[in-house]
């Protein structure tokens, strides 16, 4: 009997992603890992056994988010307005009029998300006028859908004490209108002077912290999300985590990038001010294995670095390339000390020109001998055609996050602001894939709205916008198959994570992480693929999520409801 199963999965369509067992009928499993498949399962099963029959249901290995901010998004979804960026200023003020009426005067209205496209409207005074007016006198800050840029208004400039003679931070702006008055809309470190001062005043616990880490975990299930990687980790992040963790409540393999640099979040401490905490924080679902470097900013702000300029007479200086937040020296420093104790680094980069350096600089840190550091070039989304083969050749990973390339509001601020020869070449996945380079998905979540990994599946197989919002292609020549963007969001991920070891797939010993689908997406239409929904997920052998409780509570269904042996 020490050989009985505690769950038995059967007559199911079960990809497993394991290359010695493809695809199975049966699954097996056992102390929250996968035990056995076919027949082998079936015969663990015992009196305690737990039989659901899948009755021809669909079910792979849980899927896994390379990049995310899943705390941010839980603390917007419990605690502040949550707006999507397809909003016009209208819309937006209106949102915010109404959330402004359900707080206290002294309360701050807080959120986003304002779309790229809007950062010319937003830079007047009439536009911070129409702000005040909706805030009601109260404090506001909102970010932008890239989450790099602010928007205060009045009373919140003023209690930053920002005014018009302020003078721009470095790595940052304070935006102007023609006469010289701010407009409150801030470009990356330009807003972290607000952002320090709503910490101040409206502190958050390590309790509440935890309490949106934890939602947005549920949110992340609920999508048939398993693992991931925060994208940009705190000290107090990372011990909300501990502490969840410590409580038997972090359902989810959590992989966390401690902010080496900043200057959009307003985190304190940062580097090896987190660094040193690392060991402590460990725990058996966190992994705090990375560091995270912001090498530049955003294309739509002119911060992204590019090796040939922006479009003239859009607002930036003539010949304006953008520019990286370190020298290469720093940038070198960082690794080479951090791969050194055994730390990885995922690396923000927007433009080709800061790909090209940390590609130059993971060189040097291979040739002094550190070859298991991993290394993710973030976003990515412009790489020069020289600078393709080396992702491979370095171990490098491209981390993409379909939902801020395919066709919307984002490639269309772009479009603003590089020629178009150049702002339609973004995300070059076949020739990457082509090169044996390792693509781990991730959704930027939530700069995305959603977490939706089949969204991002259908962009990358299909080069357009999945929900048929905005039209077109966007360099079809680089769609790849269903299979390899499958894996970009399951195997690939976890190997890039460094979490292969424990998930990605459903093999003898790992833990049994899955999802039953609504569909199986090798059967379906792939217009149908986006519309894709979780019915469970499992984390390490325990049910985390069911969209159809009230349906299993009664067995009506007759099907995925649970039997004894």
């Amino acid at each position: 009997m020490n050989n009985q199963a505690d769950l038995l999965l059967i007559n199911g369509v079960i990809d497993t992603l394991d290359h010695a067992h493809s695809r199975v009928a049966s699954l097996a499993v056992k102390a929250g890992k996968v035990h056995s498949f076919g027949a082998a399962a079936e015969a663990a099963a015992g009196p305690g056994t737990t039989v659901i029959d899948l009755g021809g249901g669909y079910v792979m290995p849980g899927l896994l988010d390379v990049h995310n901010h899943h705390m941010i998004a839980g603390q917007m979804d419990l605690f502040e307005l949550n707006e999507p960026p397809t909003r016009t200023l209208e819309e937006l003020l209106s949102a915010v009029a109404d959330q402004a009426k359900r707080l206290a005067q002294d309360e701050w209205v807080v959120g986003g998300s304002w779309g790229s496209g809007l950062l010319a409207e937003l830079n007047s005074a009439d536009a911070l006028a129409r702000f005040d007016a909706a805030t009601g006198g109260r404090p506001a800050l909102l970010k932008d859908d890239s989450k790099h840029n602010r928007w205060a208004n009045s009373r919140a400039l003023e209690l930053a004490g920002i005014g018009d003679g302020t003078p721009d931070p470095e790595g940052g702006q304070i935006m102007r209108d023609a006469s010289g008055r701010v407009t409150g809309v801030l470009i990356e470190a330009g807003g972290v002077l607000v952002e320090q001062t709503l910490a101040r005043l409206r502190p958050t616990s390590t309790k509440d912290l935890a309490r949106a880490a934890a939602r947005g975990i549920e949110i992340l299930h609920s999508y048939g999300v398993t693992g991931f990687q925060d994208a940009a980790a705190s000290l107090q992040l990372m011990q909300a985590l501990k502490e969840l963790d410590d409580a038997g409540n972090l359902q989810a393999w959590v992989v966390t990038s401690m902010q080496a640099n900043d200057f959009i979040f307003g985190t304190n401490p940062l580097g090896e001010g987190i660094i040193e905490h690392r060991d402590g924080l460990r725990s058996e679902h966190h992994r705090p294995d990375f560091i995270k470097i912001f090498l530049d900013g955003v294309p739509p702000a002119g911060t992204a670095a590019f090796i040939e300029p922006y479009l003239s007479g859009v607002g930036f200086p003539e010949c304006h390339c953008g520019g990286t937040t370190m020298p290469p020296a720093e940038l070198e420093r960082w690794l080479m000390s951090t791969a050194e104790r055994g730390i990885s680094a995922k690396i923000h980069c927007t433009g080709d020109a800061s790909v090209r350096l940390v590609l130059d600089t993971v060189a040097k840190v291979r040739c002094a001998g550190h070859t298991d550091a991993k290394y993710h070039i973030a976003h990515g989304q412009f790489v020069h055609e020289q600078d393709i083969e080396r992702f491979a050749e370095l171990d490098v990973t491209a981390d993409i996050s379909p939902s801020l390339w395919f066709p919307g509001v984002i490639a269309e601020a772009i479009a603003t602001v590089l020629p178009a020869d150049r702002a339609s070449k973004m995300q070059p996945n076949r020739s990457l894939l082509d090169t044996g380079a390792r693509i781990a998905g991730g959704s930027d979540w939530p700069v995305s709205v959603s977490p939706n990994a089949w969204e991002g599946i259908y962009g990358l197989v299909t080069r357009k916008d999945p929900t048929g919002e905005f039209p077109g292609t966007l360099w079809p020549e680089q769609a790849i198959t269903l299979p390899e963007a499958i894996r970009i969001y399951t195997t690939n991920c976890a190997e890039a994570m460094g979490v292969d070891d424990v998930t990605g797939s459903l093999s003898p010993g790992k833990s049994a992480d899955f999802i039953v689908l609504s569909d199986n997406p090798y059967e379906i239409d792939i217009e149908d693929v986006p519309h894709i929904t979780t019915r469970q997920t499992w984390f390490a052998g325990r049910k985390v999520f069911d969209a159809e409780r009230s349906e299993h509570a009664t067995g009506a269904s007759g099907r995925l409801a649970p039997q004894r042996a």
